[in-house]
Formats: C-alpha cells, sequence, structure tokens
C-alpha cells in the first residue's frame, strides 16, 4: 500500500506536501471522479470486507469501486498518510420510508480539522447526494455544490446534513414515474455524532447490509460515478446519466433500460469497471432514488 498508487489510480498529479484545505478539496473531487459507488460485489458472489489491505487492493490495484465502509475507509487511511489525523465518524442515512433515520450506524464518514475548522469528507454516498467536497462543519451554513446546496444542522449532540436541489427533467417519457426519480427538491440525506468510531464499530453493519434479505443493498445492484457535470447511475438494468442545469434550475435525467448482454459492456465504458466474477442485477422494490 501505497499513496503513488493510489493518486495513479484516482489520476492526481498535484502536489501534496501541505495537508492544506485546497489539497483535500482535490483529492476528495479526484477520488468521486474516478472511483465509483457500487455495491456489486453483493451481486457477483464476492465477500466485502472491512481489511483495509484487500479494500486497497479491490479498489485501487483492481480497479474496482466500492461502498462507503470501503471507499471512506481507504480514504481516512490516505487522510492519515497526508498528515490531516482525520476521526471516522457513523451516520444513519434517513429513510424517506419510515420518515426517520435508520437505526444503525450503516455510513461511514470521515472528520478533519485544517487550521482550526472541521470538515467532513464523504467520498462515498453517490448519485446526487454525493458532495464533491469536503463540507465545513458549520451549523445551518449554505454551502452550493454541483449537485445543489448542502447543510449541516446541529442538533443537540447530532448533526443532520440536509440537501436542497433542482427540479428534475425526465427526457423519456416512460420513465416519468418512476421510483428512481425523486421529486422533492428538498431531502435529508442522514445524521451523525462527533463520537469517533474505529473499524469494529462498522463490522457488523457491514455484515448485516450485504446479508440481509431486507437490505437496500441485496435488493438492488447500484453504481454511481460523478462527472464533470453530473453523474452515471446503473441501478439494476436502469441506466442513467444526469446532467446538472444550475442556470436553468433543472437536473436533466437521460434514463434507459438495458438488456443483460449490455451490462458488462456499460460498465466497462462508463464506469470503466471490468469485474471478474457474473453480475447478476437486482432492482427489487426497496426506498432508493438517484
Amino acid at each position: 500500500m501505497n499513496l503513488e498508487e493510489y493518486f495513479r489510480r484516482i489520476e492526481f498529479h498535484g502536489p501534496y506536501e501541505n495537508p492544506d484545505l485546497a489539497t483535500l478539496k482535490l483529492i476528495h473531487r479526484q477520488h468521486i471522479m474516478t472511483i465509483p459507488f457500487e455495491n456489486l460485489s453483493i451481486h457477483c458472489g464476492e465477500r466485502i470486507t472491512m481489511d483495509l489491505e484487500f479494500i486497497f487492493n479491490k479498489i485501487v490495484r483492481s480497479g474496482r469501486g466500492g461502498w462507503c465502509c470501503e471507499n471512506n475507509w481507504l480514504f481516512a487511511w490516505v487522510l492519515r498518510e497526508l498528515g490531516y489525523n482525520p476521526e471516522t465518524l457513523g451516520s444513519r442515512v434517513f429513510s424517506s420510508i419510515n420518515n426517520d433515520f435508520n437505526p444503525m450506524d450503516s455510513h461511514l464518514i470521515n472528520k478533519v480539522v485544517i487550521d482550526g475548522k472541521a470538515y467532513v469528507a464523504d467520498v462515498s454516498f453517490g448519485v446526487s447526494s454525493q458532495i464533491w467536497e469536503p463540507l465545513e462543519l458549520v451549523s445551518g451554513k449554505e454551502q452550493p455544490q454541483a449537485s445543489g446546496v448542502f447543510r449541516l444542522i446541529e442538533k443537540g449532540e447530532v448533526w443532520v446534513l440536509e440537501k436542497t436541489g433542482r427540479k428534475p427533467e425526465i427526457l423519456s417519457p416512460d420513465f416519468s414515474k418512476s421510483s428512481l426519480v425523486d421529486k422533492k427538491q428538498t431531502k435529508t440525506i442522514y445524521c451523525f455524532t462527533l463520537v469517533p468510531r474505529g473499524v469494529d464499530h462498522f463490522l457488523e453493519t457491514s455484515h448485516t447490509l450485504q446479508t440481509d434479505p431486507t437490505s437496500l443493498f441485496t435488493n438492488k445492484s447500484i453504481c454511481s460515478l460523478q462527472t464533470p457535470v453530473g453523474f452515471r447511475a446503473l441501478i439494476g438494468w436502469t441506466y442513467s446519466e444526469v446532467t446538472f442545469k444550475p442556470e436553468e434550475g433543472v437536473d436533466l435525467l437521460d434514463m434507459k433500460d438495458i438488456p443483460d448482454d449490455e451490462v458488462e459492456q456499460i460498465l466497462r465504458e462508463k464506469f470503466n469497471l471490468k469485474l471478474v466474477n457474473k453480475l447478476v442485477p437486482v432492482n427489487n422494490k426497496a426506498c432508493y432514488t438517484l
């Protein structure tokens, strides 16, 4: 494991001697633009682990992506190597079905302090809720990014992340009523406390998410990657290209269903992914939106 291999993977060529905010923003952005948020291992008969060396080999050397417990755990190692002294935190994702946060810390994020200011770094939420650069840990501050305006709200010991986006404009009438399209412009994403967590805190969660038949991740095969103008996503057999149009107040959603025999080609051409084992796409009914 070394930083040079990681930097080649994310196509980062800048200086990194100083653990400052500008460097962190660049590395954060390069990570989300080159490494997909994906749970395809579950649907390829592979085991997802939190062993750091295994994650490094998978994401960096084998050119794969991963979900938050892989991407953000790898990113924590990167931050430590660069001298940022991160703290790993656990967060609970908001469920629109229950109108409440899920009961367990199913999402891993990192906090860093630079020049006395704290920031949340999260390189692995995917789709339109993915932040493109770290968010300053200040309650109520509006922080505009490509996909919309993010806010962190302090509520006692808990912090809540929410985002106001734009109206989705769906190009294909066939998907006008798709459950993947979120018509709400303001949404809650997750909540967290500032209690530092070690890897052991996420082991049971990681196991549950990839084995429980009611888990989102066992019910949907998901792959998403940010692009300079929006993001791409493959959910089951539905491929979407989303283009952010802030000047027009909309996001353009170009969606189509693809046949089984084109799945590998889409993954290769649109996400730069080549799987070793056969993917069995899944898109069962579950709460998940672009």
